[in-house]
């Protein structure tokens, strides 16, 4: 791509002409399934607990947010009924051919959706942007087991460790399971997913849940209901079947923030409104959040997201 003078977009007209277009046919897809529109603050008091991610923090203000979950369930709980809205949410130290530290969500819940339904509707939302393709859905389970000779499920975290020391030479050697799990994912099993189709991996382990309810799989191990769609060894959206019980939610935050404090992170405060609305009764739901940015990239064939944002975090 021709080098701009800083002060022009990083992206050429055309290209921000083209992702307008898909912007306007996901509106139109949505307005005409029936789903309210919402548009929730992106600057909060509170935020999320995952050590995996970097919320920024404002001074006196709170923190930008890394997703609207929390304040969109919060509308699901006063009975909004089904919601979507495309976001823009901020995640530190996301730097990268796919990653900036700014960027465009959609976001979506459907109430009284299974995944099943939830993922056939990502599908079709991917295919507005990537156009008509086939679709495949494989476990988290098989694909280790396929690609690694690993289950990821009953291994021990010295075998998680072996592999991925001949598989993605880390440049650490202590890390905790669950880190073990997503260096392999995305070295080793990630660039093959969805060459030439949508790629759905459903049932990861149930330490992977965040927001997500277990269930049994088809072996009558306990998985999280969630799922993740890729195309083109990218991932594309990250969705769940809801968690509905606060309790065990906030066990989940108390143990992300136990994790904080052994990986030496800031501490944040648990957000006590979304256990409150989960508490006062969040309905029985499916969500997900697609990647606006990198649908649009893959749309257009680029090869950086600098290609389909006008002012990318490097170009200010």
């Amino acid at each position: 791509m021709p080098t701009r003078p800083a002060w022009q977009a990083s992206a050429p007209l055309a290209n921000l002409r083209r992702r307008a277009e898909i912007v306007a046919r996901i509106r139109a897809y949505f307005t005409a399934q029936g789903l309210l529109e919402v548009d929730t603050p992106q600057l909060c008091p509170a935020t999320v607990t995952d050590p995996q991610l970097e919320s920024l923090a404002v001074a006196g203000y709170g923190y930008l947010q890394t997703s609207p979950e929390y304040a969109m369930k919060r509308l699901l709980a006063a009975g909004s009924g089904s919601i979507w809205q495309i976001a823009h949410v901020f995640r530190g130290n996301e730097f990268g051919r796919r990653h900036n530290p700014e960027f465009s969500l959609l976001e979506w819940y459907r109430v009284a959706f299974t995944p099943e339904e939830l993922m056939a509707e990502v599908a079709t939302v991917a295919r507005l942007a990537l156009g008509e393709l086939g679709c495949v859905s494989h476990r988290y389970r098989d694909l280790f087991r396929q690609h690694l000779a690993l289950d990821p499920l009953t291994c021990s975290s010295a075998a998680l460790r072996a592999a991925a020391r001949a598989h993605a030479d880390p440049a650490f050697d202590d890390a905790d399971r669950d880190t073990w799990l997503e260096l392999l994912m995305s070295a080793v099993i990630e660039p093959h997913l969805g060459r030439d189709e949508l790629c759905f991996v459903v049932d990861y382990p149930p330490s992977q849940a965040a927001l997500a309810r277990l269930r049994s799989d088809a072996d009558g191990q306990p998985v999280a209901a969630r799922f993740e769609l890729y195309f083109r060894g990218v991932e594309l959206a990250n969705g769940y079947h809801e968690l509905l019980d606060g309790g065990e939610q906030r066990s989940r935050f108390a143990a992300d923030l136990r994790r904080r404090n052994e990986l030496g992170l800031p501490a944040v405060a648990i957000d006590e409104d979304f256990l409150a609305a989960i508490d006062s009764g969040l309905p029985d739901c499916s969500g997900v959040a697609l990647g606006l940015d990198r649908l649009v990239m893959l749309a257009l064939g680029a090869e950086s997201l600098q290609e389909v944002l006008p002012f990318p975090f490097a170009r200010r």
